[in-house]
């Protein structure tokens, strides 16, 4: 009975986790579809193959993430030593950390280009905002939201004074831009955090396989990590209240999948939970 009852935990876990990971690689789709709205107004004057990872960082870095999960998840828990060991697939995973590592990086710099665009405003209007409805101007909605100028929304801005992003037909208050501004630099923060968690990881997995550190947990590399995924818990806290929806989602269920990363690589995953 126990071991029916452990079989039916370790199906249940694995199937947790299996879907946990197939939400992430839907929400490439998600951060496509939002960010190709967004570029319509950000880039109105066309998007130039320089700017994509302007315009698509977040697409980009969560497929190349996605990737990177795949690869922690064959290492840490459903190949064993043997088959990791086999040259074709050292290579392999070599090859996929340099690609995947790539577009991370890449990635960062669309974030902290994006932000740097993004604070680029200038001194508009001051006066009745409606007046403006039909000359082409969208407002700020959210980070990747510009809805066209409105007799529905300009009514709120009627009497603020009004800023506009440098080149683009994108107006807000200074409340909304200070707003964003700060969105995107939750962006930046998070982008360059999650970095170093990888790095420190990548410490970790290399830890273990070496037979004298094998089993132990590194304290420096333990402390290290909580205070980097302290740092992801209140960013995904910052786009809850602030942000969309969106990226909250993304950003929580990605630090569930690195809890399963990490249980893997103390082997509470695939020794304590899931059989052979």
């Amino acid at each position: 009975m126990a071991s029916t009852n452990s079989l039916k935990t370790a199906m249940l876990y694995s199937c947790f986790k299996y879907t946990v990971y197939a939400l992430l690689a839907f929400n490439i789709v998600l951060f496509f579809q939002e960010e190709m709205l967004a570029t319509a107004q950000t880039f109105s004057q066309g998007i130039r193959a320089a700017d994509i990872i302007q315009g698509f960082a977040a697409t980009i870095d969560t497929a190349a993430w996605v990737l990177l999960l795949l690869l922690f998840e064959l290492e840490t828990s459903l190949l064993t030593a043997n088959t990791l060991g086999k040259t074709r697939i050292r290579v392999s995973f070599i090859l996929v950390r340099i690609f995947s590592y790539g577009f991370i990086g890449y990635a960062f710099y669309g974030y902290l280009i994006k932000m740097l665009l993004i604070n680029g405003i200038a001194q508009f209007y001051d006066g009745d905002a409606c007046s403006l409805i039909g000359q082409g101007f969208s407002i700020i909605d959210n980070l990747d939201q510009y809805p066209r100028l409105s007799a529905e929304n300009c009514v709120p801005l009627n009497g603020l004074e009004l800023f506009k992003l440098n080149g683009q037909s994108i107006i807000g208050s200074a409340q909304q831009w200070s707003a964003i501004q700060w969105l995107t630099w939750a962006d930046v923060i998070n982008s360059i955090t999650w970095i170093v968690v990888v790095i420190v990881l990548e410490f970790d997995i290399w830890l273990q396989k070496k037979d004298r550190f094998k089993g132990r947990v590194v304290s420096t590399s333990k402390f290290t990590k909580i205070m980097l995924y302290a740092v992801l818990f209140a960013a995904a806290a910052y786009w809850g209240v602030l942000g969309d929806f969106l990226d909250f989602w993304d950003a929580f269920m990605w630090l569930i999948a690195f809890f399963f990363i990490e249980m893997n690589l103390f082997k509470v995953d695939n020794v304590d939970v899931v059989p052979e």
